[in-house]
């Protein structure tokens, strides 16, 4: 960690510079006393990465940013504060803490935390950076997880953020798949707290990771505005009934929305089916993630057009965990149909259906935007149809 980085010029030029592109910036060659034209750019880079997804540290003078890349790795802001609610105490531990978004508001619900993180250069990055931003009840340690549990008694909550190795990236994985090796770590843990809290990336095998750790009495997909940016398992110890899972859907311009269902009550669930009526409703990302696909019907009174379409319709208007539309047509899909529509603008979406969205397109000359939406799908005879929707704000 240089620390003249958080000299008075190299910050004013840093500031100066976020709205400049980095390669612009990278080609001037900036020079400083003290630091390299590279540790200045990659400064910049990382501050820029910051602006949204860590507004308060982006806003704090004096913070020291670790790597991009470790940036992108990171929760964000409004994730990690979701996350510090669910594990409030006295004493707390997170065993892989990184830039640490995570620790320092789990400090915000725990009179002491401990951030714990192999990297000794990120370690030291993160101390400074929380007496900056005065989470003074954050001690940081340079060990890896099992050392740091050898060395400590017991804690109300540990938590882990697991890496996926590199040959994983982009698939369906599991557990075991990741560094460090929670199943294989779990014993331990056990020894040391009642409860864990593990946060994964969302193509995590949920049913797998239930079949792979013992105690899991949770799993939440947690989403920022539409998109899910990660799993939690919550666990707790000698824990065997039921795993309610949970979608989250948090904003920063509105109150989180919540969907709760279980793995049982999923299987146990049984679907009703119709045709489209008054009103069509589209499941947001996080519902569909846990794969919640008949008991939101069920626990909503909603009909489903198809098995395996997960769009769902209802006469009366309801309030739902997802995006709502008008039906003003239900039709057949043909050449004769989407005449109709051709070199016009449409939001095309499509759901168990033959053909992709660009396919859709560009055979029938459909434009993007505007205020029509068709739902390409088929009803309950398998026969191909266009649904013709209006968003309901």
């Amino acid at each position: 960690m240089n620390k003249n980085i958080l000299n008075t010029g190299i910050q004013n030029f840093i500031n100066e510079k976020l709205d400049t592109d980095i390669l612009s910036v990278s080609l001037s060659n900036p020079t400083f006393e003290g630091a390299t034209a590279k540790e200045v750019v990659l400064q910049l880079e990382a501050a820029k990465k910051c602006i949204k997804k860590l507004p308060t540290w982006f806003l704090t003078p004096g913070i020291f940013y670790p790597l991009p890349l470790q940036i992108e790795q990171t929760s964000s802001e409004i994730a990690a504060a979701h996350k510090a609610t669910l594990c409030p105490g006295k004493k707390m531990a997170d065993l892989s803490g990184g830039l640490g978004v995570d620790s320092f508001y789990f400090a915000k619900y725990n009179e002491k935390v401990f951030h714990v993180e192999m990297n000794e250069e990120l370690s030291e990055i993160a101390a400074h950076n929380f007496k900056v931003l005065g989470a003074l009840n954050v001690q940081c340690t340079a060990q890896n997880a099992v050392q740091f549990l050898e060395d400590n008694d017991r804690f109300d909550t540990l938590y882990v953020d697991p890496s996926r190795r590199d040959h994983m990236k982009g698939k369906v994985f599991l557990l075991a798949d990741c560094s460090p090796n929670v199943p294989a770590l779990l014993d331990i843990m056990w020894t040391k707290t009642d409860h864990i809290l593990i946060k994964t990336a969302p193509l995590l095998d949920i049913k797998a990771a239930c079949r792979e750790l013992n105690g899991v009495y949770e799993v939440q997909a947690v989403a920022v505005g539409h998109e899910v940016k990660e799993l939690l398992l919550r666990l707790k110890k000698g824990y065997q009934g039921p795993v309610k899972t949970t979608a989250v859907m948090l904003s920063d311009t509105r109150e989180a929305i919540y969907f709760e269902s279980s793995l049982e009550q999923e299987k146990e669930s049984q679907s009703q089916y119709e045709k489209p009526l008054s009103y069509l409703y589209e499941p947001h990302a996080a519902v569909l993630k846990l794969g919640a696909f008949k008991s939101l019907g069920v626990a909503l009174q909603l009909y489903k057009l198809h098995e395996h379409s997960h769009l769902y319709t209802s006469r009366e208007l309801i309030d739902f965990p997802g995006r709502r539309f008008l039906i003003q047509e239900a039709l057949p899909y043909s050449k004769k149909t989407m005449k109709a529509f051709s070199n016009t603008k449409a939001n095309v979406s499509v759901r168990n259906f033959k053909m992709s969205v660009a396919a859709i397109r560009k055979k029938h000359s459909l434009q993007d935007g505007g205020h029509v939406y068709l739902f390409f799908t088929n009803d309950l005879n398998n026969k191909a149809m266009v649904i013709v929707c209006e968003k309901i704000k």
